[in-house]
């Protein structure tokens, strides 16, 4: 279990941690820590908010701290897979083609522009949300990751190898799935009673994305893999916070 919680980390993670046997049967739990890197982000996006209120920080300072918080604990790890599914999907070639783009290491135009839009939006709605609804995006960076597991112990894997394929294919999946669901439910009563309307909303939001990941993985790559799994998580992400942007400026 401590193997499995330090191998989250490692992976999904720059927070330092011991070293880690990565055998395949030191995997089992490693999703069900997952969701506790979202929590570490949730701490520092609640903390430098903090800050930015006390010291009195201009507002584009405050919002680009927020952005850049997920990306320095994560190490931009979901970033890449967000950057190597856009410039597959963008290619409009076949499944196995698109497969063979997500495992290029080169950079193509697709990725830097939609990448420059990526972080422009997220610059303009972390302006958009108040000191008040932090306590739900913070929760929202659990409820994306408890998303994002439960796919990789449930979705169909696209080349059945790979990082998140070990992952998937080591993991105890019925004792994974159930704690899953439990920090999926509790995220979710952590932002409904913060907010009935932003958290509802949040939570709206990302399971509909779950549910177009789940479509358009299958749809044009036959599966999941760790690529897709980040792109995932960071649209998740994105419209968690547009959600919550747009229902604090509407009620």
């Amino acid at each position: 279990m401590i193997n499995s919680f330090l191998l989250a980390f490692a992976m999904y993670s720059r927070i330092p941690v011991p070293r880690a046997d990565w055998s395949k049967e030191k995997m089992k739990y490693v999703m069900c820590f997952f969701p506790l890197i979202g929590l570490v982000i949730g701490a520092g996006v609640l903390g430098f908010s903090w800050l930015c209120a006390f010291a009195g920080f201009p507002e584009l300072f405050r919002a680009a701290g927020l952005l850049l918080i997920p990306v320095l604990v994560t190490g931009g790890i979901h970033m890449d897979g967000f950057l190597d599914t856009v410039d597959a999907l963008s290619s409009h070639q076949t499944k196995e083609r698109k497969l063979e783009i997500l495992k290029d290491s080169h950079t193509g135009a697709f990725a830097i522009i939609f990448g420059g839009v990526y972080l422009t939006a997220m610059l303009g709605i972390w302006s958009g949300i108040p000191d008040e609804s932090m306590g739900v995006m913070a929760l929202s960076f659990v409820f994306s990751r408890g998303l994002s597991g439960l796919s990789a112990v449930t979705f169909r894997n696209a080349r059945g190898n790979g990082t998140l394929a070990d992952f998937s294919d080591g993991a105890e999946k019925r004792a994974t799935r159930a704690v899953l669901v439990l920090y999926l439910l509790l995220s979710f009563g952590g932002m409904a009673a913060l907010s009935p309307v932003k958290g509802g909303a949040a939570a709206g939001a990302g399971c509909l994305m779950f549910l177009y990941y789940r479509y358009k993985s299958y749809r044009e790559f036959g599966g999941i893999t760790g690529d897709l799994a980040g792109w995932f998580l960071e649209l998740c992400e994105l419209f968690m916070g547009l959600a919550v942007a747009l229902s604090g400026a509407l009620w």
